[in-house]
């Protein structure tokens, strides 16, 4: 029997990145992009890389932007590392894994390095294909834990709940990450998660440019380092993504889209107040507020998020942007047979 999971890519809505410090989100499920694990029983345990994995290449100049984009290693460390990690917890849990071994490959389409979440989406894919394959069930309010302490404990990337809690959950889920929020199951700490009703969402685009982007682990680690020393500007700042996401919910359950625009546009201006950015993060935001939407980071840069009123509005987003070598898209929240039914 061959196993196919798919993990899609989710864009931040609001309030991040307070989720790696105690804060509150609002993200949403992006199916237009996925990461796909492929597993089947096998006399050895086999990891197949994925295209991006390759090891043949034109010239010494497409070598070095391979490792640009996709690093030393690619997928396959975040494939062995969440093998890893799910025998480990099986076994704390005593959960009986079968002695069958099997071969696993993966493939993502998900742009890299943009902040579209292509790295956990490749685990969280990876995961449920092995929940599948030994038959366990691990609670949904626990897998995002799990595939956190993938990248923080196995990896040292730095990171957040946020992704993961949205490419677990999926459609459109507010959380909250606060001190006194935080559970335990199953030995896992883990925040408080509330799904939403997509029909509460705005007309939302999505635009992203793969030539400015930076890795996560890149992006974060500063501010952490400050956020640790206890500075005042990133202390505040942290406050305020929380209490954006608070407004935010409101907004969509009011059905305030220019208020959410508004809290939208806050959310990276406080960004904007702690963080470096790089000229060509900036630009898109600028290029797409100068026709009217909204626009902040869909995750740690190279990919924004905003909302339109209209179709003339979206025309000019694409014109705009597009200049500017990026690309729009509409992103997909819902199963396309859930939108056309």
């Amino acid at each position: 029997m061959i196993l196919k999971h798919q993990a899609y890519a989710r864009a931040g809505l609001v309030g991040n990145p307070s989720d790696g410090y105690h804060g509150k989100t609002i993200s949403i499920i992006v199916r237009n992009f996925y990461a796909e694990a492929v597993l089947y029983e096998w006399d050895t345990l086999e990891i197949l890389p994925g295209k991006e994995n390759q090891h043949r290449f034109d010239s010494v100049h497409d070598l070095v932007k391979d490792v640009k984009l996709h690093g030393y290693y690619g997928g396959v460390r975040l494939v062995k590392a969440t093998i890893k990690k799910f025998v480990e917890f099986c076994y704390r849990q005593k959960f009986d894994l079968h002695s069958r071994n099997f071969s696993i490959r993966f493939e993502s389409n998900i742009p890299r390095q943009v902040g579209l979440a292509g790295s956990s989406a490749i685990i969280t894919a990876t995961l449920r294909a092995l929940m599948d394959f030994y038959e366990v069930t691990i609670p949904k309010v626990v897998q995002p834990s799990l595939i956190l302490s993938v990248e923080n404990d196995e990896l040292g990337i730095t990171a957040g709940l946020q992704d993961r809690v949205i490419q677990v959950y999926e459609g459109l889920v507010y959380m909250d990450f606060g001190r006194e929020r935080m559970q335990e199951t199953l030995g896992v700490q883990h925040g408080i998660y509330e799904p939403l009703d997509v029909k509460l969402l705005p007309l939302l685009y999505v635009a992203y440019k793969a030539d400015v982007s930076e890795p996560t682990e890149v992006f974060h680690n500063d501010i952490r380092s400050r956020y640790r020393q206890g500075d005042a500007n990133v202390l505040r700042a942290m406050q305020t993504f929380a209490s954006l996401a608070e407004q935010s919910k409101q907004a969509l359950l009011q059905g305030d889209h220019a208020q959410l625009a508004k809290l939208m546009n806050q959310n990276f201006d406080t960004r904007r107040s702690i963080y470096q950015l790089s000229q060509g993060q900036v630009e898109m935001i600028d290029v797409a507020r100068s026709v009217g939407a909204s626009a902040k980071f869909a995750g740690s840069g190279g990919a924004i998020i905003g909302s339109y009123t209209d179709a003339a509005m979206l025309g000019q987003l694409e014109q705009a942007l597009g200049a500017i070598g990026c690309r729009v898209m509409l992103p997909l929240v819902e199963h396309v047979s859930n939108v056309l039914g």
